[in-house]
């Protein structure tokens, strides 16, 4: 993880603070409509539930989006105990505050190689118990949520990142490569034969190789007669991305026919952004919304799934975490204090057709 020194940090600061100065002299955006109203398929967000308890932040939610994604409640990290006993209070109240609010909810995510619990590595090489513990997970989620949870990722991140090859994980090691996602998608169909289930990866539309090699396991995954029902692509980017790359991409994937759902998007304005600055890049970041919008708009009608943010507001962006180093990026639709950016506008304009 990289170190902010302690003279970036002040420089950071000055920059926000500049920005910050700037934008007030800037006149006011006309406001748009819901973003939510502008389409047939769902428009998503994802949250967590501390920010839910904010009032301006719940009706600015509630108002533009359609469906949630828990940004990382509904992990496993979080719901399975040390001690193999499950905790649902906060995935309980996203979805609760989905439920009162009108909207859809996207469960994210079943299974994951980064996290590997206590309770599962206390069962490696244990054969059918690992199985059986594997299986009993997912029930009890999955089932908890039925009927409230159109959709599933069930696998998240299967690829490597160098595109070449399936990850190896505690899931592979004892429940094989191809296996694991196969129990995994039976498992969750058991558990709501009604629920969409999706594997989810990112960088698909930067590195055709990694896109290849996923493709390659959807179709053994279809060979076999897995429930495989969708196609998440997260598609974290950058502001300067090639032109097309995402069409391609998303061409590509929907080549089987399934639902794509365009599930984590953020555009980065890039390592080291000066937001005080002045240069073109809020501009091409602007043009890359309209670019992706109009890409997944082009898709088969029955295939466009859902369209989901990560992130409301700039200051909310996994960017500025501790694995994203990114301080100063402003990522999103909507800036700290919950006013439609330039971004919004290039997506509802492009989902109007007006871009």
């Amino acid at each position: 993880m990289t170190r902010l020194t302690r003279r970036s940090a002040i420089a950071s600061a000055l920059a926000l603070s500049a920005c910050g100065q700037g934008a007030k002299s800037q006149p006011a955006l006309p406001p748009i409509p819901p973003l939510k109203s502008l389409t047939r398929f769902p428009i998503g967000c994802c949250v967590q539930e501390r920010w839910l308890q904010e009032p301006d932040y719940a009706d600015l939610l509630a108002q533009q989006f359609s469906q949630l994604t828990a940004e990382w409640e509904m992990k496993m990290e979080y719901i399975l105990r040390e001690d193999g006993g499950f905790q649902f209070d906060r995935p309980d109240s996203i979805a609760l505050f989905a439920k009162a609010r009108g909207m859809a909810l996207h469960g994210h995510t079943l299974v994951w190689y980064a996290g590997e619990p206590e309770p599962f590595k206390r069962l490696d090489g244990k054969g059918a118990a690992f199985a059986n513990a594997y299986r009993n997970y997912i029930l009890a989620v999955v089932g908890r949520y039925k009927g409230q949870a159109r959709s599933w990722d069930v696998v998240n991140e299967p690829i490597t990142d160098d595109g070449e090859h399936l990850r190896e994980s505690l899931w592979t090691r004892n429940l094989g490569v191809d296996d694991h996602i196969v129990r995994a998608l039976e498992h969750a169909r058991e558990a709501d034969p009604q629920a969409v289930l999706f594997i989810n990866d990112y960088h698909l539309e930067l590195k055709p190789n990694k896109r290849a090699t996923f493709m390659r396991m959807v179709e053994r995954l279809l060979k076999r007669g897995a429930p495989l029902g969708g196609i998440g692509t997260q598609t974290h980017i950058d502001f300067d991305l090639p032109q097309g790359v995402v069409g391609a991409a998303l061409k590509d994937l929907a080549s089987f026919g399934l639902p794509i759902h365009l599930s984590e998007l953020d555009i980065s304005l890039g390592d080291r952004f000066v937001p005080a600055m002045p240069g073109d890049r809020p501009k091409r970041q602007i043009a890359k919304y309209t670019e992706v919008a109009e890409a997944f708009m082009a898709l088969p009608e029955r295939q466009r799934f859902a369209f989901t943010v990560w992130g409301l507001r700039d200051s909310d962006t996994w960017l500025h975490g501790p694995s994203g180093q990114r301080p100063t990026d402003q990522p999103l639709l909507f800036d700290a204090a919950g006013q439609a950016k330039p971004t919004a506008r290039a997506l509802a304009d492009a989902f109007s057709g007006r871009a």
